[in-house]
């Protein structure tokens, strides 16, 4: 198994190049039935897919079910509005490393206080913030991944191994490497994630408390 590392990170660095997101702008200032939902999702998420030919951006089934379970506010009429579209966007991102009971934990607190809410910031606002801090992200990220690759270039190369067990161990480095800056920020979030539920159910039961002192 031969693995030429140099074309590799190429590729890398090229579909680094290539991402992007769907900015507030470009979502129809209009109400959408779902398949111009599924649709406008499809055309403009297809190349963040690993397999952009056969997997599926969003589906009916999906969105009923975020729906059903309480992620994604209820359409009105069969149609959904922008900031339905903005608060799928952010499901569609979440959905690869978050269990939906997670997603739920980070996203009703946003729609219960900005979806169709008037005020001085608005769910666009939110949007909108958070996605332009994806440039300055990406070469962040670019930085970080050419500093494992060449950490990874220069393990095992004591002149003991073949060339192609070499090439096999330098990658493997360099998956594990990757492999463990996920694994930690996971853990992360999902740390962040129990706090924002504790916090809320101490919440909920000093709220609960404080209307039996009342009654009594």
């Amino acid at each position: 198994m031969t693995i030429h590392m140099e074309d590799l990170l190429n590729s890398i660095m090229e579909s680094f190049d290539r991402i992007d997101y769907i900015r507030a702008a470009d979502i129809p200032n209009i109400d959408l039935y779902m398949d111009q939902v599924t649709t406008l999702m499809e055309s403009r998420l297809r190349n963040t897919t690993r397999y952009p030919g056969q997997d599926k951006i969003l589906t009916k089934t999906m969105i009923n079910n975020y729906t059903k379970n309480s992620l994604l506010p209820p359409p009105q009429k069969k149609k959904y509005s922008r900031e339905h579209v903005m608060i799928l966007i952010f499901i569609y991102y979440f959905k690869g490393f978050m269990s939906i009971s997670d997603i739920q934990t980070v996203l009703q607190p946003l729609t219960e206080r900005y979806f169709k809410k008037a005020g001085e910031i608005t769910l666009e606002d939110i949007y909108e913030e958070v996605f332009s801090l994806e440039k300055e992200q990406v070469e962040s990220l670019k930085k970080d991944v050419m500093e494992k690759f060449s950490r990874a270039g220069n393990c095992f190369d004591s002149g003991r191994e073949e060339q192609e067990d070499l090439s096999f161990l330098q990658f493997f480095a360099f998956i594990c490497m990757l492999s463990f800056d996920v694994y930690v920020k996971k853990l992360l979030i999902e740390k962040l994630l129990d706090a924002c539920t504790q916090s809320e159910e101490k919440g909920k039961k000093g709220t609960s408390q404080k209307g039996q002192d009342e009654i009594k």
